[in-house]
């Protein structure tokens, strides 16, 4: 598995949404994680039938002799952010980091404005290698468990008081990574991987969805390699290999090959729609996390925004500040290289004479 090139295309997608232009609170960042989440079962069976608790990818792989497969999960795991203020300021934190405060909408401490948010923290479950001959035999199930945690960040005034603190709580998640493997013809397995989210959820029925959110597994994906075996691709099968194809059931997933053009060793299941071997433009400055992004004109849409509206949208996030100072810091050259770039040149066929009469 080529986790380099994996790990990059896997990051791109994992953000993919994370934050939209312009950036801020707005409308288009009011409601976020709109794909890839695994919900906790007893909010998609309280009437959100949409919001799954699993989803599956299933792909082709060949190979004689004994096969191995090695399984990953990467998702994210929100962060609720309160922004507290003192009723005083203090000329000490406790050490504990417990304090009385006033919950607000925004603070201005550190030369910073701060304002509620929901972060992200990017997890990753190595469910290991298996042995084809043996989940054929017999399914593996493995479990994995993040407890909830709760930290304080202290605020200071310009004059070095305590005027507020940052508080960030993440809610416990439990899942179930299951595996299994299909003996069809000759060579050839149907690889089964199954993501189950096993978070309770008290009183589903009048929960939030926010509440649901904090417990799942937003924009999950699997990451497949195979060791003496070879993935079959799923959007450019063979031709004998079209009806074993078929009969793979993906949810909620796409299986894409990753490589840089030829390998048929790892794969990558998201919760988006990929070619084979997708590949990170090199004259992208970093992500931007807008949908079927456009660099140049997402780039100079943030050039634009006024000296206020940067304040704000850095204000949100470390990831919307650390993409405004990249931008602003382009150079003029980098800047063109966005316009455009002929990535290669084919023959085509001279038009055939046309005779007229």
């Amino acid at each position: 598995m080529n986790r380099e090139l994996v790990d990059k295309i896997a990051s791109a997608t994992l953000y993919e949404g994370y934050i939209l232009y312009p950036y801020r609170p707005s409308v288009k960042n009011q409601q976020r994680w709109t794909f890839g989440g695994i919900y906790p079962r007893a909010w998609n069976e309280s009437g959100h039938e949409t919001d799954a608790h699993a989803m599956q990818t299933e792909v082709l792989v060949t190979g004689t002799g004994g096969v191995w497969l090695r399984v990953i999960i990467r998702f994210l795991h929100l962060v609720d952010r309160t922004v507290g203020k003192f009723s005083r300021p203090r000329a000490e934190f406790p050490a504990n980091g417990l304090c009385d405060y006033q919950v607000v909408e925004s603070l201005d401490a550190d030369g910073k404005r701060h304002r509620p948010w929901q972060e992200a923290m990017e997890r990753e479950v190595d469910a290991g290698e298996f042995e084809l001959n043996d989940l054929t035999a017999k399914p593996a199930s493995r479990a994995f468990f993040f407890p909830q945690e709760r930290t304080s960040e202290p605020l200071k005034s310009a004059d070095g008081e305590y005027v507020g603190v940052l508080v960030r709580q993440r809610r416990a998640i439990h899942g179930v990574i299951e595996i299994s493997a299909v003996k069809m013809a000759g060579d050839l397995h149907r690889i089964s991987v199954k993501v189950l989210n096993r978070t309770k959820l008290d009183d589903a029925q009048n929960s939030t969805r926010d509440n649901a959110l904090m417990r799942s597994l937003v924009s999950m994906h699997v990451l497949l390699g195979a060791r003496e075996g070879e993935f079959v691709s799923s959007t450019d099968v063979p031709e004998p290999l079209r009806a074993s194809s078929a009969e793979c059931h993906n949810t909620g997933l796409w299986p894409a090959l990753i490589g840089t053009g030829n390998e048929h060793d790892t794969m990558l299941a998201a919760p988006i729609i990929l070619y084979d071997y997708p590949q990170l433009a090199p004259e992208s400055p970093g992500e931007l996390f807008d949908s079927t992004e456009i660099d140049e004109i997402l780039t100079l849409r943030i050039l634009t925004l006024t000296d206020d509206e940067k304040r704000e949208a850095a204000s949100i996030d470390p990831r919307a500040r650390d993409l405004l100072a990249r931008s602003e810091s382009l150079a003029q050259e980098q800047l063109m290289n966005l316009h455009g770039t002929m990535r290669g040149l084919r023959p085509v066929p001279a038009a055939q004479e046309q005779t007229h009469g």
